[in-house]
């Protein structure tokens, strides 16, 4: 049985829209915002990278992603795994800290209980293409939570699988050079070394064209 097959037959409405009426083929989606869209402004140690989001994708992920930006949740965390000609992956609040580097990876946003919070799959056609967006997961496909990823080269093998919500409007160039100052010793696991592992310093949502 496919990924496909398990999800629900109602689409519920987003937005006070019916997803069935948003919904586009990739190809035909924008890859610049129309003025007056928000966007996520991410800056980090490399330098900023401009995040745009597809709500007609991917809904509840993006409003997901833009209300832990809202809350700060994003500032001060870092790259802690990171795999060239693949992807970059942060998101997890245990990365705030040097001393947890062992858990890192592991964690992400809680409830007020301190029950983590997940996020149901989106799956659709958008592709993970070099410098799409996407959601992080564990083995459950609907264990998203807080950690994302970037993609730094094309890796369509997971198509369908994770949930792309968004792409690099400006500073894919950032991703590249987080690539490249990152120490991973193993390779295959794409775990940082901790003193290299590159700062979120802040992620704001704006409107897009950005004043500065």
């Amino acid at each position: 049985m496919t990924i496909l097959a398990l999800l629900p037959l109602v689409v519920p409405a987003v937005f006070g829209t019916p997803l069935q009426d948003q919904i586009l083929p990739a190809s035909q989606l924008p890859t610049v915002p129309a003025d007056g869209e928000e966007v996520a402004v991410m800056e980090t140690g490399e330098g900023r990278i401009v995040l745009m989001f597809y709500p007609q994708k991917a809904p509840i992920h993006v409003a997901n992603f833009k209300d832990l930006a809202n809350k700060k949740f994003y500032d001060g965390l870092r790259f802690h795994r990171v795999m060239t000609g693949f992807m970059i992956q942060s998101g997890d609040p245990t990365s705030r800290d040097l001393e947890k580097s062992g858990a890192w990876g592991s964690g992400g946003h809680t409830d007020e209980l301190g029950r983590l919070v997940h996020v149901p799959i989106e799956v659709s056609d958008l592709s993970h293409t070099r410098g799409v967006l996407s959601m992080a997961r564990g083995p459950d496909f609907n264990s998203a939570g807080s950690q994302f990823f970037i993609i730094h080269k094309d890796a369509k093998g997971l198509d369908q699988r994770y949930s792309a919500f968004g792409r690099v409007v400006s500073g894919i160039e950032v991703v590249d050079k987080i690539v490249d100052a990152s120490e991973v010793p193993n390779p295959s696991s794409g775990t940082v070394a901790p003193k290299s592992a590159v700062v979120i310093k802040s992620v704001r949502i704006e409107k897009w064209p950005l004043k500065d």
